[in-house]
């Protein structure tokens, strides 16, 4: 969706205000169509697709927050904007959970309102385009959690490249997700109803791993009683995976070679070829260009497996997905351990997102599982998490520990609303939960929740 042409339904019932916006907004590229009121705002709606909607709060034939819940249980992918009166601190709050986009407050800054239709409008491409991907993709999706910028490219490279029969290069750091991504381009592959087999290079030694990938004749050595086929019969007409394929002896550099050269492939212990059609996803956390250059990976080997490279991006580099990640995770071990946990506490979820994560999404599910382990009440709160988390984030106050993180005022919102939602709305109870007094969550209230800066 390109946002210049985006479609924008006004809703204002003061005719003024509403002719300044349109005249503003049509200045800006788009396309406004004009609501009175929340009922005509629902039945345009209803009419025909719209691509965000600007609406006031205070309207005499439904108001906005009616017409916000009616036109999100119609669609609720359609980002809302609500505008109202700077005090209104209680509609504020209603708007936002019942799935506002975002708040503008009265005098509207028309250089802020640009700019957060703008960033909604985006937003909401980027979802979509997301779900698309998805929607292209045949794997199991809770295993792609995300919506950051890596991980949009790497889904659209996946979609890209799994329909060809191109060899494919995964690299990346240890616990990002290679073998993921394996299966992920293994399942949208013309070879999809055939096998998808895997073996761990660097877990076996060299005569082994030369055994288990070609197969081997009945007394080839000591404890072959009987003929087996390796892997790469096993995959015969569907895929085989080598994870860490830089581990690989220079002696089966050679026979790998030959191989995917010659697609033939002899067991130990004969002298019989045999022919293999299979596709081959080769993975490593390694620098084989280095290695290339070093002379520890053979270059040859190196440009047959590297036809078609897809990077795992590292945690650290999409750390906008971490709360994502962790609420997936804190559901799956919740349920695991027969634990009602609700959450984490927002010192919690900080040094989550401070943490630079060497060991990669691995490292934050083991985290996780530790955590909901560990705790006896309702949160998991930095005590749960591991020395080298808390350690991190106490030893660095003044530093970042991640390489992204959100702003601070960004995740006092987050506890606010969330203390806000388990409370149903009850402010008090709220600003127990919170650890502050009334006084201070409703001067917050007024800061963080109705301020429209990004």
């Amino acid at each position: 969706m390109q946002t210049s042409n985006a479609h924008i339904l006004l809703v204002e019932d003061d005719l003024s205000h509403c002719t300044i916006l349109e005249a503003l907004i049509n200045g800006w590229g788009y396309r406004v169509s004009v609501a009175h009121n929340g009922r005509q705002a629902l039945e345009q709606v209803r009419a025909q697709p719209f691509d965000l909607i600007l609406s006031d709060v205070r309207m005499a034939e439904m108001d906005g927050i009616a017409a916000l819940k009616a036109i999100k249980s119609y669609n609720p992918a359609i980002p809302i904007l609500i505008m109202t009166a700077y005090s209104n601190v209680e509609s504020a709050v209603e708007a936002i959970k019942a799935g506002a986009y975002d708040y503008l407050t009265k005098p509207l800054d028309f250089d802020t309102l640009q700019l957060t239709l703008a960033r909604a409008l985006e937003h909401t491409s980027l979802k979509s385009e997301n779900q698309d991907l998805k929607q292209r993709l045949r794997f199991d999706q809770q295993n792609f959690i995300g919506r950051s910028e890596p991980m949009r490219k790497l889904l659209e490279m996946i979609a890209m490249i799994a329909p060809s029969e191109a060899t494919v290069l995964i690299s990346g750091e240890s616990g990002t997700g290679k073998e993921l991504i394996a299966r992920a381009v293994h399942a949208n592959s013309l070879r999809k109803e055939r096998p998808l087999v895997s073996i761990n290079c660097a877990a076996l030694s060299e005569s082994l791993l030369e055994s288990e990938l070609f197969g081997h004749e009945k007394g080839a050595f000591t404890g072959a009683d009987k003929r087996r086929e390796g892997r790469f019969m096993e995959a015969d007409q569907g895929t085989l995976f080598l994870d860490e394929i830089g581990e690989v002896s220079p002696l089966m550099q050679a026979k790998l070679l030959r191989a995917i050269q010659e697609r033939e492939i002899q067991r130990v212990g004969s002298n019989q070829t045999l022919s293999v059609d299979v596709r081959l996803i080769a993975a490593t956390n390694r620098d084989l260009l280095a290695d290339v250059e070093a002379g520890r990976f053979r270059q040859d080997l190196y440009y047959r497996l590297n036809v078609v490279t897809v990077d795992s991006p590292p945690l650290r580099a999409r750390s906008e997905d971490i709360p994502l990640l962790a609420m997936h995770f804190l559901a799956k071990f919740a349920e695991r351990n027969r634990k009602p946990v609700k959450g984490f506490t927002p010192l919690a979820m900080d040094m989550l997102l401070k943490y630079p994560w060497p060991g990669n999404v691995r490292e934050l599910e083991n985290s996780v599982e530790r955590g909901v382990i560990l705790l006896s009440g309702d949160f998991i709160s930095e005590k749960e998490l591991p020395l080298s988390i808390s350690q991190c984030v106490d030893v660095q106050p003044d530093r970042q520990c991640g390489q992204a993180i959100q702003p601070l005022e960004q995740v006092e919102k987050q506890a606010i609303l969330a203390a806000l939602e388990q409370t149903a709305g009850n402010k008090t109870e709220a600003a127990k939960q919170l650890g502050i007094t009334r006084k201070t969550l409703l001067a917050k209230l007024q800061k963080s929740l109705l301020d429209p800066s990004p």
